[in-house]
C-alpha cells in the first residue's frame, strides 16, 4: 500500500481509457455504432468488480482462520467498493441496452443474475449493519462474503450461458472477440481493463486505511504486542 507508482499507472491507465475512448475513432457495426465504446467502461467495470469481490473473498476466509479484526477491515471495504462498481456496471449496461436492444430492461438472463447478484451484496451491507458485537458481526460477515462470491459464479458466468440471451457472449450470441474489432478498439480496452481494476483497488485501500487506523488505536496495547513478538 505503501508504495504509489501502481496508482499512477492506474490514474494514467484510467486516463487515457476515457480520452481514448471518446476521441479514438471506432468501427460502425450494424445497431451498435457509436455505442460500441461503452465497451470501454462497462465491460472493465464488471471485471474490476469481479476482482474486488475476490479480493474481498480471500480476505474473509483469511479473517475465518486470524481471526484479526484487520483482515475484516479489507474484506468489507473490497466488498463495498466492489458493490459501487456494480452499480457502475449495472448503469452503463442499461444506458447501453437501450440503444442497442431498445429498452433499459429487457429481462435478459444476464441482466437477471446480475441483479441477483447485487441484491445478495446489497443485503451484506444491512446484515452488518445489523450486528453490534464487533467480532460476531466480523464472523458472520465472512462466512456470508463466502456464500456470496459462490453465488455470483454461478448467476453470473454459469447459467446465463446455458439459456437463450441478447447478451454478447451467452445464448450463442457472439462475443466481441469474434467482430473484427480494429486497432483503436484494441489500444484502448487492453489499456482499460487493468487501468480500472487499479483504481478500483485504489478507491478501496483510501477507504480501508482510515480504518485500520481507528483499530490500531482503539487495541493499542494488542497490535504493540503483535509488534514486539515479531
Amino acid at each position: 500500500m505503501r508504495s504509489w507508482w501502481w496508482k499512477i499507472l492506474g490514474a494514467v491507465l484510467t486516463g487515457y481509457t476515457i480520452v481514448g475512448g471518446l476521441l479514438l475513432p471506432v468501427p460502425h457495426l450494424d445497431i451498435l455504432n457509436e455505442t460500441i465504446r461503452n465497451l470501454y467502461f462497462h465491460v472493465p467495470m464488471w471485471f474490476t468488480m469481479i476482482v474486488l469481490f475476490a479480493c474481498a473473498f480471500y480476505y474473509s476466509i483469511k479473517y475465518l482462520r486470524t481471526s484479526d479484526l484487520r483482515d475484516d477491515i479489507f474484506a468489507t471495504q473490497y466488498t463495498n467498493t466492489g458493490i459501487f462498481f456494480s452499480i457502475l456496471g449495472m448503469l452503463t449496461g442499461m444506458e447501453w441496452a437501450k440503444f442497442t436492444w431498445g429498452e433499459w430492461w429487457s429481462n435478459d438472463p444476464k441482466q437477471l443474475g446480475t441483479a441477483m447478484c447485487m441484491l445478495i451484496y446489497f443485503a451484506y451491507g444491512i446484515l452488518r449493519s445489523g450486528i453490534k458485537d464487533e467480532e460476531k458481526r466480523a464472523k458472520i460477515s465472512a462466512v456470508y462474503n463466502v456464500f456470496a462470491f459462490a453465488m455470483m459464479i454461478p448467476l453470473i458466468f454459469i447459467l446465463p450461458r446455458m439459456v437463450d440471451s441478447l447478451h454478447p457472449g451467452n445464448g450463442g450470441n457472439p462475443a466481441f472477440a469474434k467482430y473484427d474489432l480494429d486497432k483503436y478498439m484494441r489500444m484502448v480496452f487492453y489499456v482499460a481493463v487493468p487501468g480500472w481494476i487499479l483504481m478500483g483497488v485504489w478507491i478501496a485501500t483510501l477507504k480501508i486505511r482510515p480504518e485500520l487506523v481507528i483499530l490500531e488505536k482503539e487495541n493499542a496495547d494488542l497490535y504493540d504486542f503483535e509488534k514486539n513478538i515479531k
